[in-house]
């Protein structure tokens, strides 16, 4: 007669081991105007709370555990140091003048970041805090990417219309590639094969040939009843599946989503105003993307390639990412 009562508390007790065991995720979303960060929980699609860091925050970063975060807090001069745990401020990286975008490498020891008014990139070892070296780059320098094998680092110069193909160890900047007006992101894909880069002004998006630095193709825009002017890409995305790179268009306030298998363009969704930059969540189900004027985060359904959610956030939000939480 006690044993349905047994089952249902070990029944019961499994339901709580499942829940103590669930995992959540937040969302830290830079926001350039307010001097802050805003943190969504994905759960509730909510703001939960807002963390003050240094002046014009814009690039942001995890380390590979995730317990910390990096900022560019770029009228303040430095990289700062956010303890997530405590969601303090712990210390700064030395960045030179102006950093804005930021990018770590693979065996998590060094930190890249442009500094667009110095027309430099610098090289800063985590470790010692200390600058490595800095390279001169194009003028404007604003996108970086780190290839997953650690070898190349690459800047995106936005007034010399450039990628620049820099030695990790060596710090040679062996090759440039010419691209269209402003680019401003880059990012390789997993098997190191390809690098995709936007530019901004250009209105084009290209796909970049790794080995040969040479361009296979090349992507425009067009969006009813929107101006050319006003496509601008600049964010990108690539799905860890491979079937789609996600690219956010700015004024035109679309995010075009292309199927990678094919290198067509799948379908435009429309988000907030001036979209700016992209995330997935761990899983890839969502993708976050950061919009400037409107002051708002968009979640993308990334299986039914739907928006589902705006989430107000503070004025002007320029970077995210996304950590899970246990």
């Amino acid at each position: 007669m006690k044993l349905p009562v047994i089952v249902n508390t070990l029944l019961g007790i499994s339901c709580l081991f499942s829940l103590s065991l669930s995992a959540t995720e937040l969302a830290y979303v830079t926001n350039e105007k307010d001097d802050d960060i805003s943190v969504i929980d994905l759960a509730s699609q909510k703001v939960i709370k807002r963390i003050p860091v240094g002046q014009r925050p814009r690039g942001i970063i995890f380390n590979h555990d995730k317990s910390l975060a990096y900022i560019c807090a770029s009228d303040s001069d430095t990289i700062q140091i956010l303890d997530l745990a405590t969601e303090e401020v712990i210390g700064e990286l030395p960045s030179g003048e102006d950093p804005e975008t930021i990018a770590l490498h693979p065996d998590g020891k060094t930190i890249y970041t442009s500094n667009e008014d110095d027309a430099l990139l610098t090289v800063i070892d985590i470790a010692t805090r200390t600058v490595k070296t800095q390279i001169d780059v194009g003028v404007e320098p604003e996108g970086l990417a780190v290839s997953p094998d650690g070898k190349i680092v690459v800047v995106t110069s936005e007034t010399t219309n450039m990628v620049h193909w820099i030695n990790t160890e060596t710090y040679e900047n062996f090759d440039n590639t010419l691209v269209a007006a402003r680019p401003r992101s880059a990012m390789f894909t997993q098997d190191n094969k390809h690098l995709w880069v936007s530019s901004e002004i250009g209105g084009e998006l290209v796909v970049i040939d790794v080995a040969t630095r040479k361009i296979v193709k090349t992507f425009t825009f067009e969006i009813n009843g929107i101006h050319s002017d006003r496509v601008q890409p600049v964010g990108i995305e690539l799905s860890r599946d491979g079937r789609y790179a996600f690219v956010a268009l700015g004024p035109a306030n679309h995010l075009a989503v292309i199927d990678r298998n094919t290198l067509t363009i799948e379908k435009y969704l429309l988000v907030g105003r001036r979209v700016w930059q992209l995330a997935f969540n761990q899983d890839q189900s969502l993708l976050l993307t950061t919009n400037g004027v409107s002051g708002d985060v968009s979640v993308v359904d990334v299986e039914n390639l739907k928006v589902t959610k705006s989430i107000k956030v503070g004025r002007y939000p320029w970077g995210v990412m996304i950590k899970e939480i246990q």
